[in-house]
């Protein structure tokens, strides 16, 4: 009797439980077509939500149907199928049969050929003096490929084409603080400063620069000649002595550093770089009429 009545709570405890045990679900389904507007075959869908241990998971028939039971709640669905992008969407399941979600899937682009195709096009642009919209073609890949750094360089030399130094400067700074370690990058803010007048930021950067590193030499005797100009000679010959360590078969900076010589009312060193400049400078070098007169003035320098 004990055993009967015991049965019978245990039965009884395990009725009372079940409605609450049960979670309501809802039936969601739909139709994926891909980017011709066929059927989608073979495309996974795949359901999370906070607290689920794993997604649930579908595929599409070869209609492009695909269905599931969700418990009621909210939840997120990913679509995802090789060759094309995934789609995301959250949704909401309600108790029972839920409205149909039918998507069409958009070709997956590999973003090289993109900007290489687009980057093309802009090139073609500003070759034809439609500069602006070159720039805004690589403003636009810019915003859809926040990661591409260079381009930031590209909308500079766009906009420094424009004469607009200011935003040419803003951009070439951005790809200098995303690739610290590129050179090349650092002597074109460099470039852009100095066109802009302001010599003292651009020789800044430029002191940042490993000379080892450098290919190209001309921002730097560029940096150079403004110093000469300004009647700063020592800085000048600063600038030269680390150009001329790195590029000694640089004939055209034996010049400079004579001019700077010269400047500094340092006689001797500008005759023995004219001497320098003389003897390895072709003979078609703007420079050598120059020199050679400059040395006939300072014959008579010991």
């Amino acid at each position: 009797m004990m055993r009967a009545r015991n049965a019978a709570l245990f039965l009884l405890c395990v009725l009372l439980a079940s409605p609450a045990l049960a979670q309501p679900r809802g039936r969601i389904n739909g139709k994926i077509l891909d980017d011709q507007g066929k059927p989608a075959v073979g495309v996974e869908v795949h359901a999370v939500r906070t607290g689920e241990p794993a997604p649930t998971v579908a595929k599409t028939n070869d209609k492009g149907e695909w269905q599931m039971q969700l418990a009621v709640g909210d939840w997120n669905l990913e679509f995802v199928k090789a060759g094309f992008d995934p789609q995301r969407m959250a949704v909401k399941v309600a108790d029972g049969r839920n409205p149909a979600i039918d998507l069409k899937l958009t070709k997956a682009v590999d973003p090289n050929v993109e900007l290489q195709e687009q980057m093309k096009k802009a090139a073609e642009l500003q070759q034809a003096g439609k500069v602006a919209d070159a720039r805004k073609i690589v403003e636009d890949l810019l915003v859809k490929y926040p990661t591409a750094y260079r381009l930031n360089a590209f909308v500079a030399q766009l906009y420094e084409a424009e004469k607009n130094y200011d935003k040419a400067i803003e951009y070439a700074k951005i790809s200098v603080e995303k690739e610290p370690a590129e050179m090349e990058l650092k002597m074109f803010l460099a470039e852009l400063l100095t066109q802009k007048g302001d010599k003292v930021e651009a020789q800044k950067v430029l002191d940042t620069i490993d000379m080892a590193q450098v290919k190209d030499p001309t921002v730097f005797l560029n940096q150079a000649i403004s110093s000469i100009n300004a009647g700063k000679a020592d800085e000048a010959i600063a600038t030269l002595d680390k150009v001329g360590k790195q590029f000694p078969t640089r004939s055209d900076v034996y010049y400079y550093r004579a001019r700077a010589n010269i400047v500094a009312k340092k006689m001797a060193e500008a005759k023995a770089d004219l001497e320098k400049f003389v003897s390895m400078a072709p003979a078609d070098s703007p420079q050598v009429a120059d020199a050679k007169k400059l040395l006939e003035q300072l014959k008579d320098v010991k």
